[in-house]
């Protein structure tokens, strides 16, 4: 089990944090690593998050998005923090580590978007329910539950509403 350490204030609203499923050139996530790395050099990502950023614990959704890229996560903080746009640095990525085939960043979103629905991150989805109050099935996926957790869907009385 992870632990997160995060603040269990619900919703998490963070400024310029996107939603995991938008997209860089096809790939989701990698623009919510790179909004975390910089809003963590501004100062402005919660103190309880910065153990969960990168590649330190196992299982971090950073650490797999570097695994799946190849990249080390120390020098894509570094690339980063000079300045770039997003596209401009998953270039960089790719150059530095590898670039997949669209096949595979088909199969990449397909199961980082799924995460937590019937599979080994299930359990980890229920805790973090549960640290916010809220019975599990609210949400299927980890996508699903950090867009609910930082605002960006609403738990209704069937579960989710709105979106």
């Amino acid at each position: 089990m992870l632990y997160s350490g995060m603040a269990l204030s619900y919703p998490t609203i963070i400024p310029g944090l996107r939603s995991p499923f938008d997209q860089v050139n096809g790939l989701v996530y990698f623009g919510r690593m790179l909004d975390k790395i910089r809003l963590a050099a501004a100062g402005r990502l919660p103190e309880g998050w910065q153990p969960m950023r990168g590649t330190t614990v196992k299982g971090t959704l950073d650490g797999r998005c570097c695994a799946f890229l190849h990249i080390d996560y120390a020098a894509l903080e570094a690339e980063t923090l000079k300045g770039g746009s997003d596209e401009d640095l998953l270039a960089w990525a790719f150059l530095n580590g590898r670039q997949p085939s669209e096949e595979e960043i088909e199969v990449w979103n397909a199961f980082m978007t799924k995460r937590g629905w019937r599979d080994a991150g299930t359990q980890r989805l229920n805790e973090r329910l549960a640290e916010i109050g809220l019975p599990p099935g609210t949400v299927q996926t980890m996508f699903e539950f950090i867009d609910l957790d930082e605002g960006r869907r609403q738990a209704g009385p069937r579960g989710l509403s709105g979106g």
